[in-house]
């Protein structure tokens, strides 16, 4: 493995050249700058226009929400908020503003800024609502109106109740803008990102870097490091390079066959590696055969080895999923609901009694993406499994974006199988969005693989509309055993998220919603 990626080396450290901070190859970086490899450049660092993980782990450093997960879990604790009160029928949510707090252009935040943010994103009369698209601001369209009786506080009355309003403001489309800089800089504001977080944006190089600076100012606690670079490396053996060869201090989404070596390199390197709620699956097409056969969809997933793909594919850096909500929501996993098992013999028995046997499946593989770990590797796997017990798979590929406008847009009948991945903050979105009937593309969810039972439609609505946390957990455990039974999906993985840090770096963590906090990070 190091000789071919050291080839890799000489022209990303020529890169450097570019940098206020030169370095030279092999040498350590500076002390006040912490360098981190990224898996792409940002889309936007518009907190309501963004929507990938590589965007909110830069913007979660520069903005603030009025809530969010505390250090290391996914509960909920109060950041531009520093209390709350939820009215007994769930419909109104009044948070008292942290005061004395100012953006980073120096305008004040208070419940009028915090207020600008949601308007501008849910009101299309809103003077600035066309600095949008918006694409996640169905997150908070159960807001009915939005009152600010003072300064320092601010009123959300809902249409009805909501119980992940909480932990959708916990995102990073609830964090808050400065109204200022929006007015300032209009569809340009992703470019010029004004928060009240523990960094200042400074500079946005393309394909290069995104740079911020300490905020000596900031409400939680100035941050030991002065700078942060962010660097687009899409390439995983480039990433990895840049980090044996001391290019870059940390980087993110490890491949999985090199994290066996940084483990083996403890004296120069520190891995760090955490299991986020995120799944990986493949999604059948329950309208046409044979997936319109329970027992067929429940073969493909005996058929699958799926301990493997984790161990062998994905070198540990997974663990087997259950079903569609991760074991990561501890509050709300089933713990009766285990695993389909490896059991091709069960598979064949299955696809012989539903009449399966033979059948040719055309299966949509994309090439990458956000949390799609190995994908082409994945499927090759899938596609050996499955051919075993008598399915026939033909896999057709395409770049992400592609992927995306033909999966999103639902299935076709010619059209079996696709892979899709899900990192989510609340046990309810990915079976919201994805396992409703109402949820079905033409209707405008994901549910691409047209996935219906009137019994997980009214639990998953109930769960959304209690907000007694035990009554909600006991509707999602009925909802992950009803969604196993059913196996609208090859349910495959859940991604232990990893980083890789030089150990000059301290007090780094991965955080469970995959964001990277930085302002307690130090460097030696």
């Amino acid at each position: 493995m190091l000789p071919a990626l050291r080839k890799c080396v000489i022209p990303l450290c020529l890169c450097f050249g570019a940098l206020s901070w030169q370095l030279p190859v092999q040498a350590k970086t500076p002390a006040d700058a912490l360098l981190i490899g990224q898996v792409a450049e940002p889309q936007s660092l518009d907190p309501q226009v963004a929507t990938a993980a590589n965007d909110s782990r830069i913007l979660v450093n520069i903005f603030d929400g009025l809530v969010r997960n505390g250090e290391g879990k996914l509960d909920i604790e109060p950041a531009l908020a520093t209390r709350w009160e939820i009215s007994p029928d769930g419909l109104t949510y009044r948070f008292h503003l942290r005061e004395g707090v100012k953006f980073q252009d120096g305008t004040p935040f208070n419940a009028e800024a915090a207020k600008f943010t949601f308007d501008r994103m849910l009101d299309d009369k809103n003077p600035w609502h066309n600095t949008g698209p918006f694409p996640l601001s169905f997150f908070f369209s159960t807001i009915k109106t939005i009152e600010t009786p003072d300064e320092n506080t601010l009123v959300f009355t809902l249409k009805e109740p909501f119980s992940p309003f909480l932990s959708n403001l916990a995102t990073p489309t609830g964090l808050i803008v400065s109204p200022a800089a929006v007015k300032k800089h209009g569809k340009d504001f992703g470019r010029h990102p004004v928060g009240t977080g523990a960094f200042t944006f400074a500079e946005w190089t393309a394909n290069q870097r995104v740079v911020v600076t300490a905020n000596d100012g900031y409400w939680d606690g100035k941050p030991a490091v002065k700078n942060v670079v962010f660097r687009p490396i899409t390439d995983g053996n480039t990433r990895v390079a840049e980090m044996l060869s001391g290019g870059i201090d940390a980087m993110v989404e490890v491949p999985p066959d090199t994290v066996k070596l940084f483990a083996e390199k403890s004296n120069r390197f520190r891995l760090y590696q955490t299991t986020g709620p995120h799944v990986w699956y493949v999604m059948l097409n329950t309208q046409v055969p044979p997936f319109n056969d329970v027992r067929v969809r429940q073969a493909v997933n005996y058929a699958v080895n799926k301990q493997s793909l984790a161990d062998n594919i994905l070198q540990g850096s997974a663990d087997v999923a259950d079903g569609p909500i991760p074991r990561a929501f501890n509050w709300a996993a089933n713990k009766e609901v285990t695993p389909y098992p490896y059991d091709p013999a069960k598979a064949r028995a299955l696809l012989k009694a539903a009449g399966a046997e033979g059948t040719t499946l055309t299966f949509y593989v994309t090439e990458g993406g956000s949390g799609m770990l190995d994908p082409i590797p994945m499927a090759t796997a899938i596609q050996a499994d499955l051919k075993a017990v008598g399915l026939n798979v033909s896999i057709q590929t395409y770049e992400w974006n592609t992927y995306l406008s033909k999966v999103n847009a639902g299935l076709d009948n010619h059209t079996q199988m696709a892979e899709m991945a899900w990192m989510t903050n609340d046990p309810d979105t990915l079976p919201f969005l994805t396992l409703r009937t109402d949820a079905w593309p033409k209707k405008g969810g994901f549910n691409s693989g047209y996935y219906s039972n009137p019994q997980v439609d009214t639990l998953l609505q109930k769960a959304r509309m209690t907000t007694d946390t035990a009554a909600r957990a006991g509707l999602y455990r009925q909802v992950q055993q009803l969604v196993h039974d059913d196996a609208p999906w090859i349910f495959v993985a859940n991604w232990k998220q990893n980083a890789v840090t030089s150990t000059r770096i301290e007090h780094f963590a991965l955080q469970p919603n995959f964001n990277l906090l930085l302002n307690r990070v130090t460097k030696q």
